[in-house]
């Protein structure tokens, strides 16, 4: 048994069972109705009853995990014997890894001799989901803990995100979009393609006109992009529309021979932001 734990938080959008099964812990990000005080997390609602809400009109807020409540987190392994791995929430989404980079540093001075390492990993969604299921297997394969750190920073960069959304009006409510970019594209039946760069940001990258030429520019980027499109895996998250999902994956399966890897739910720490309809793919690339 490694004297190491591959830690990550609910942002990856694995479900924490599946997440169990791959030797890997998790810790609970946050959200809430912005009507109420009270912090949530996906343990109190299920996705479906969160994005029905949502399309009742019902608005959600996250936050960031404080830096108090990831140190016990980390002191409740280290002082156990064993350090930490955590691959950690978008700092382009999230003020999460700073408050983890704090966390360590006050978790490491009590605990002389364990380490707690806390990688930035500049993605969301099931593509942190990609990035830890690759840290999984390559721990199982007997990599050390430095060598798995040096392994996970490298592969960052190459973890490809592409999604769609199926209403602006929740990225305009997070300044991604203006409200009159918001406005055309509801009227004309514009579909945005957008991806996550190099700093972990979202980025608008085009408009296609109807949800069947979103999917398919998705696809396409797959094909075109991908570092071994035959031979690799893929990654589908979706917020609330599996039948896209499954339509997207039939695209690539049959240019490719293969279905995803995994399908998973978009859950409230993303989707607070980007709405119900949401449509993700995530894959190692030559190029974000």
């Amino acid at each position: 048994m490694s004297d190491y734990i591959i830690l990550t938080d609910s942002g990856c959008d694995i479900k924490e069972s599946e997440l169990a099964e791959w030797g890997v812990r998790r810790l609970d990000l946050t959200f809430k109705n912005v009507e109420s005080s009270e912090d949530c997390t996906d343990r109190d609602v299920s996705v479906k009853e969160f994005y029905d809400m949502m399309r009742g009109g019902v608005v959600f807020q996250t936050s960031a995990a404080n830096p108090d409540y990831l140190a016990q987190v980390f002191e409740r392994e280290v002082s156990e014997g064993r350090d930490v791995l955590y691959i950690c929430f978008s700092s382009g989404l999230s003020g999460t890894f700073g408050s983890a980079q704090l966390a360590a540093g006050e978790v490491e001075a009590k605990y002389p001799g364990r380490r707690v390492i806390v990688i930035d990993s500049l993605c969301a969604s099931a593509g942190h989901g990609l990035l830890v299921y690759l840290a999984k297997e390559r721990r199982d394969a007997g990599a050390g803990l430095d060598e798995l750190a040096a392994y996970v920073s490298e592969t960052v960069p190459k973890v490809c995100h592409w999604f769609t959304v199926d209403d602006l009006v929740y990225l305009k409510r997070g300044g991604r979009v203006s409200a009159a970019a918001c406005f055309a594209a509801t009227v004309l039946g514009i579909k945005p393609v957008l991806h996550v760069d190099d700093d972990g940001h979202l980025i608008n990258m085009s408009k296609v006109r109807g949800r069947r030429l979103a999917l398919k520019a998705m696809a396409d980027k797959y094909l075109q992009t991908a570092i071994d499109p035959k031979g690799g895996i893929y990654f589908i998250s979706h917020g609330d529309c599996i039948e896209d999902a499954e339509r997207l994956e039939n695209m690539i399966a049959a240019a490719v021979g293969h279905k995803a890897a995994h399908i998973s739910d978009i859950g409230p720490v993303i989707g607070a932001h980007s709405g119900p309809g949401t449509l993700a793919l995530f894959f190692l690339g030559t190029q974000r």
